[in-house]
């Protein structure tokens, strides 16, 4: 059923194909065309195309301007933004402070996947139509990064929809991206038509870019060699050597700013999806030390990931401000994972369900199987439970799971949103948005708190240090690996490959 879906995607791409088309194949979709829903790369990527944020990253991931022309701190806790004028949206309506307002509140508020970009702001005040300011609790260095990915919408065209608050739901949307959407069918395909009233520079030639979800492997790759998509994201890495051969095609290769890891439920009394009874083993740290030397992650990385991934010890890697390439993972070792459980009370182990997703990381449900493999060894009998990403997320944000994959690429590109995220005790307002298991320690908090409200960068980056390895020898996560980027494009198709993943229309263009 899925490869004949597939293949009427792909036929329906062949109506539309031009000379000036760009036909993009992805394993996953984006489950809404809101982009405040989720705060995930692949719906910001491709959301990102249509609506914009108020600072925005070039090529080099630096901060540039958007629909912010200038930023500076007022005061301590107050950052002005000048907004860029003559700006439309989509539907012909000017962008103005009100929609700044309007989605920075949005972005705030219930329904909404970008929390814990703004939990520490205090208020969003218009000065003037083309004038904000962001007060924040405390001081904030990183506002201006975290703003990066909260992009602006229409005051207007979103009441109009009902749709004051995030909506999974959407499927419209209305930005001043250099694309607008012309169709929209979920899990088949998504048509961005060229937007020629864009206010910036538009370093694509393309008129529009069709994009289709092919979760199969086998079948990404091949409509990529026949010629029948221009670019194909992911492509295996067992495939790599073939498709340079073929000639019509190449892999474009790079690191990935992402660390995948294992999340545990550290929160519950009783362990869900387990057969454990009036206790949560995960609350003992030697159950967490044990399972994470019980895993091997060098044979993951040759026998499932096939070399394209590089082993992590924290849940930041290289690139991100605030890694320690001085860390080390805990060496795999089975008789000292065994002596712990025993030492734990569980010697014979226990059942577990790890739900994984399919489809969303680089051979995700091969990792989680192996994982599974390796924690045998522990008398731990795992199930896998392996979902596509729209159940998959819901699921683990509604904290049903006991054991789970994620990954993660702070947007800021530094350690503290990372730890704000996933590490900080949950409040509700956006701190440990993403701390799904529930792990708590209020020393971590505290420098995490601290690192926020510090101006001077290198007493900043040593409480990141120190909270990033206090967090490390706690084993709140078990961290895994940072997988490679290996997209598939046709050599008439000129693009920019980013490591955070990201992939800019407005960047990307065809042959004449």
């Amino acid at each position: 059923m899925a490869l004949a879906l597939a293949g009427q995607a792909l036929a329906a791409i062949f109506t539309v194909a031009s000379a000036q088309t760009i036909r993009v194949a992805n394993q996953g979709d984006a489950p809404s065309m809101d982009p405040h829903v989720l705060n995930e790369s692949l719906q910001l990527s491709l959301t990102g195309n249509v609506y914009e944020p108020l600072v925005g990253r070039n090529k080099d991931l630096r901060l540039a301007p958007a629909l912010a022309v200038a930023w500076r701190m007022q005061a301590p806790t107050v950052w002005r933004f000048e907004l860029r004028r003559g700006v439309r949206f989509h539907d012909g309506t000017p962008f103005t402070a009100d929609d700044a307002v309007f989605s920075l509140h949005r972005a705030q508020g219930e329904g909404s996947g970008l929390k814990n970009y703004l939990s520490d702001v205090r208020q969003v005040r218009k000065i003037d139509a083309h004038t904000i300011e962001v007060e924040t609790r405390a001081p904030s260095l990183l506002l201006p990064d975290a703003l990066s990915h909260v992009y602006m919408v229409s005051r207007r065209w979103s009441e109009s929809l009902g749709a004051a608050r995030p909506d999974a739901a959407l499927q419209r949307a209305n930005g001043t991206g250099p694309f607008r959407l012309q169709e929209r069918q979920p899990n088949q395909r998504t048509v961005f038509a060229r937007h020629d009233g864009y206010w910036g520079r538009m370093e694509s030639n393309a008129q529009q870019i069709v994009f289709t979800p092919l979760p199969d492997d086998a079948e990404r790759v091949q409509a990529l060699l026949d010629g029948r998509v221009d670019v194909a994201e992911p492509v295996p890495v067992q495939e790599i050597d073939r498709v340079n051969a073929a000639g019509g095609a190449r892999v474009v290769t790079g690191a990935e700013l992402r660390t995948l890891f294992l999340g545990m439920d550290q929160r519950s009394d009783e362990l869900p999806y387990s057969s454990v009874r009036g206790a949560n083993p995960f609350k003992d740290k030697r159950v967490r030390q044990a399972f994470y030397q019980a895993i091997d992650i060098d044979a993951i990385r040759k026998d499932v990931m096939g070399g394209a991934s590089t082993p992590a010890a924290l849940i930041v890697g290289p690139g991100i401000n605030g890694f320690q390439p001085d860390a080390k993972r805990l060496p795999a070792d089975v008789a000292a994972a065994r002596a712990l459980m025993a030492q734990a009370g569980y010697a014979d182990g226990f059942d577990l369900t790890l739900h994984c997703p399919a489809g969303r990381y680089v051979r995700d449900a091969a990792v989680c199987a192996a994982v599974a493999e390796q924690l045998a060894a522990l008398q731990v009998r795992v199930t896998v439970q392996a979902e596509p990403k729209e159940a998959y997320f819901p699921r683990i944000l509604r904290r049903d799971t006991a054991f789970y994959l994620l990954g993660w690429t702070p947007s800021t590109y530094d350690a503290q949103s990372a730890l704000h995220a996933l590490a900080a005790c949950p409040d509700g307002q956006g701190a440990g948005q993403f701390n799904l298991g529930g792990y708590c320690n209020p020393a971590l908090d505290a420098l995490v708190h601290k690192a926020q409200m510090e101006t001077d960068r290198t007493r900043r980056n040593a409480l990141l240090r120190e909270a990033v390895l206090l967090l490390a020898a706690d084993i709140a996560y078990l961290p895994l690996h940072q997988q490679a980027l290996a997209w598939g494009v046709s050599r008439k198709v000129r693009l920019v490959q980013l490591p955070d993943n990201s992939m800019p229309f407005k960047w990307m263009g065809v042959a004449p």
